[in-house]
């Protein structure tokens, strides 16, 4: 079978490779529509990072593995234990992978095992190829009204969901979301679907800001023209935005979120950090603010997006702006991306979707 195999820095190769086997507990999955992801782009730009380079403790695989881990795709085979899952439904996979057995684990938040990782990033196969065997407890069935892809939409605004659930957010609330990539437009997107009263996002890219817009911000700023930490607390009425969400991860932006959040409330870290920043505490110390950071997601966040996207209110069609064939994964995908990626927000990447 094809799959993209990852060898390094700028080293990403479809060849052929043997499927692996089904085991009694496991789903064999064709995927359909596999999203490409900033940590796939960080991995091929600077990598490896998450790719393990020794044996991963879950996986215990090493690079070359297989990259995908935004994926939809129809299931081809069951495992003999498995009694929940039938062939040809439509599926997503929630590619969390954690050990069972360290105190995270333990505890029920498995998103920070100590050991973890994620399918199509850690080993134990990707989304990037024409099969892949997971464990029947990462499958979520796609609602009957939700089509393969918007399926490969469902990770990322998984991430996004977590991200809200991790606030005190009231329909009342105003909202600041620093940065409008992909996740800072899924966080947009979540945020509508609860009918959070006014959204304003703050994005460098005036075609970013038209997304913004699209997907149901209120307001979207440029902060080399404006200053966001007034016009924020200009527009919520108040001495600033009850919850502000980092998804930019710069120093610029963790000082914003700081110094625009209001007494007492939430700055949400969605972003991960390439380095160290310079942070005084105080901004947030004389006005009681808090400050809370998120990771990945959890089974509840999967299938709260599934259900928002099966009852409409979640909407993201728009944030596909290209798809493309497994073997134009690099020029037009990956390379896409890096070199013009304020055109896009989500590229597909098509294995098997035959336009569902």
């Amino acid at each position: 079978m094809r799959a993209a195999r990852y060898y390094g820095k700028e080293d990403i190769r479809i060849e052929e490779v043997v499927e692996d086997r089904c085991g009694e507990n496991q789903v064999r999955v064709a995927p359909a529509y596999v999203g490409i992801c900033g940590t796939d782009l960080h991995e091929y730009l600077g990598g490896p990072n998450l790719a393990p380079i020794q044996p991963h403790p879950v996986t215990h695989d090493t690079i070359p593995i297989t990259l995908g881990h935004e994926f939809s795709g129809t299931v081809t085979e069951v495992g003999s234990a498995v009694s929940s899952i039938k062939l040809g439904q439509h599926v997503v996979v929630q590619p969390t992978l954690s050990c069972g057995l360290c105190t995270a684990c333990a505890s029920g938040i498995e998103n920070v095992c100590y050991n973890g990782g994620f399918i199509g990033l850690s080993g134990g196969g990707g989304g990037l190829s024409d099969s892949i065997v997971v464990p029947s407890r990462a499958i979520l069935l796609l609602p009957p009204n939700v089509p393969l892809r918007i399926g490969a939409l469902v990770e990322p605004l998984s991430v996004a969901w977590h991200a809200i659930s991790a606030a005190p957010l009231t329909p009342s609330s105003t909202v600041l979301v620093l940065g409008g990539g992909p996740i800072g437009l899924a966080v947009v997107q979540c945020l509508v679907a609860l009918h959070t009263k006014k959204i304003i996002v703050s994005e460098v890219s005036k075609t970013r800001q038209r997304f913004a817009r699209e997907f149901g911000a209120h307001h979207a700023l440029d902060p080399k023209t404006y200053d966001i930490v007034a016009i924020s607390r200009e527009l919520s009425g108040a001495d600033g935005p009850d919850v502000v969400f980092d998804c930019a991860g710069v120093p610029a932006s963790i000082d914003t979120a700081c110094r625009a959040v209001r007494a007492r409330g939430t700055v949400v870290n969605v972003a991960i950090w390439e380095k160290e920043v310079p942070f005084n505490p105080n901004t947030m110390v004389f006005k009681e603010s808090k400050f809370t950071a998120v990771i990945g997601y959890q089974r509840g966040d999967f299938q709260a997006v599934l259900d928002h996207l099966a009852d409409g209110s979640l909407r993201p069609e728009k944030m596909i702006t290209s798809t493309i064939p497994l073997e134009d994964l690099v020029e037009r995908g990956v390379k896409a991306l890096i070199h013009d990626k304020d055109s896009h927000v989500k590229i597909l990447v098509e294995v098997g979707g035959n336009g569902s």
